[in-house]
């Protein structure tokens, strides 16, 4: 690990996020999460009693489908484990998404539609990761296609200190003035 040693300490909670891009024979793509936490000791749940270590507390999937713009088209969620019964039983809350455009602002969009009580938390937050792959899928292919010169897309320029415009980091990846 790239981190100095660490304290001396015991494992409590571990969530784990894997997401996954895949191109469709239709020119769409699905993006698919999953997020699984577990607990080191046993949990005391008022909606599912004890859950013992190493079952998973909450275990949640998502699948996005995304057309080449990352225009939302179709939007899948379930849950499989959750600590309340009440969590499995608003998946379609999240097709609000459909028809939304993954850009820079996508997670206040989110908030705004699912946030709170219109939604869960922890699929909420899978769908930052899955928007990210999203891009990653989507823009990898759309530079092999275009035959891009790599500057990244106008709509994500200066959403970090890599892709700022006026930046240090930009100026070394992407000169303006090639000579």
């Amino acid at each position: 690990m790239p981190l100095p040693p660490a304290s001396s300490r015991q494992p409590q909670h571990q969530r784990q996020i894997t997401c996954q891009g895949y191109s469709r024979e239709d020119g769409l793509w699905d993006i698919e999460g999953c997020l699984i936490d577990t607990r080191s000791e046993i949990i005391s749940t008022f909606g599912r009693g004890d859950i013992s270590p190493g079952e998973h507390l909450h275990e949640m999937w998502i699948r996005m489908t995304v057309d080449s713009d990352l225009k939302v088209t179709d939007l899948l969620v379930h849950t499989e484990k959750a600590p309340y019964p009440a969590c499995p039983h608003i998946p379609d809350h999240y097709k609000k998404l459909i028809g939304e455009t993954i850009a820079p602002g996508w997670t206040a969009k989110v908030r705004l539609l699912i946030g709170g009580t219109r939604g869960c938390t922890h699929i909420a937050e899978l769908l930052g990761p899955v928007a990210t792959t999203a891009v990653q899928t989507v823009y990898a292919w759309r530079g092999e296609q275009e035959g891009t010169d790599h500057t990244p897309p106008v709509e994500f320029m200066n959403t970090c200190h890599s892709l700022a415009e006026d930046g240090v980091a930009a100026s070394q990846l992407w000169p303006k003035d090639p000579a």
